[in-house]
């Protein structure tokens, strides 16, 4: 199985979001109603929310891409866990930066360190240092395996994020509940929508993503060769 896109695989998840994304929008600003309470900030959520899920989705996937690569040794699996983490930082950055757009009208402040947005931000600390610990380890094998068990054990927080506002005291709208969704059926089509956009998008970015990566090792593996032969 190859992680560079075919030909015929590649365009389906580019040409699905290049559709998706846009509907998403226009159903955002044309679809979704004006909820009563916050008024149009509140249509940030769709947006924060695919986004957030997504992060947590693409974190799930390099935990598990990084126990296939200490199970198999595989660089594959490495490449999708390295692809993982930088999407699943991309998207957290995002959530971020949406939720401080919609907590500056709301709460009167950029930030503030409620449960739900610290653990956000802790989670964001350690993929970012999952980056760097990569860009600091030069041996490829010892990478991947660092890399790795810092994936798997990040993902911890996941849970500790989406749970947050339901376990602690928290002022963060907890808007799907186990009993109920509190959204209107205009609303949850909206996130349905805005959500398929978002992961379409991950879809092909990590596809495109993964062949880099794989192409990458490739070519180290030939310097490295070529540096032994000059030796």
């Amino acid at each position: 199985m190859t992680l560079v896109p075919k030909p015929r695989e590649f365009p389906v998840s580019a040409a699905a979001a290049a559709v998706l994304l846009p509907v998403a929008v226009g159903l955002v600003f044309f679809y979704a109603p004006v909820e009563r309470t916050m008024g149009v900030v509140q249509k940030i959520f769709y947006v924060h929310l695919a986004l957030a899920l997504t992060a947590f989705w693409s974190f799930g996937v390099s935990a598990v891409a990084g126990i296939g690569y200490l199970v198999r040794r595989d660089p594959l699996w490495d490449a999708r866990s390295a692809t993982a983490v930088e999407l699943g930082v991309v998207l957290t950055t995002l959530v971020l930066v949406t939720g401080s757009l919609w907590g500056r009208p709301i709460w009167n402040t950029w930030w503030t360190w409620d449960p739900r947005l610290t653990t956000s931000l802790i989670l964001w600390f350690i993929y970012a240092a999952c980056l760097i610990l990569r860009a600091s380890v030069d041996d490829p094998t010892r990478r991947a395996t660092f890399s790795a068990v810092m994936a798997i054990a990040g993902f911890v927080d996941v849970p500790i994020v989406f749970l947050s506002a339901r376990l602690m005291r928290s002022i963060h709208p907890t808007v799907i509940r186990s009993d109920s969704v509190g959204l209107e059926p205009a609303m949850i089509a909206t996130l349905v929508v805005c959500l398929a956009a978002v992961f379409a998008l991950w879809l092909a970015l990590f596809r495109v993503r993964c062949g880099l990566h794989r192409q990458e090792a490739a070519l180290d593996a030939v310097d490295a060769r070529l540096d032994r032969a000059g030796a």
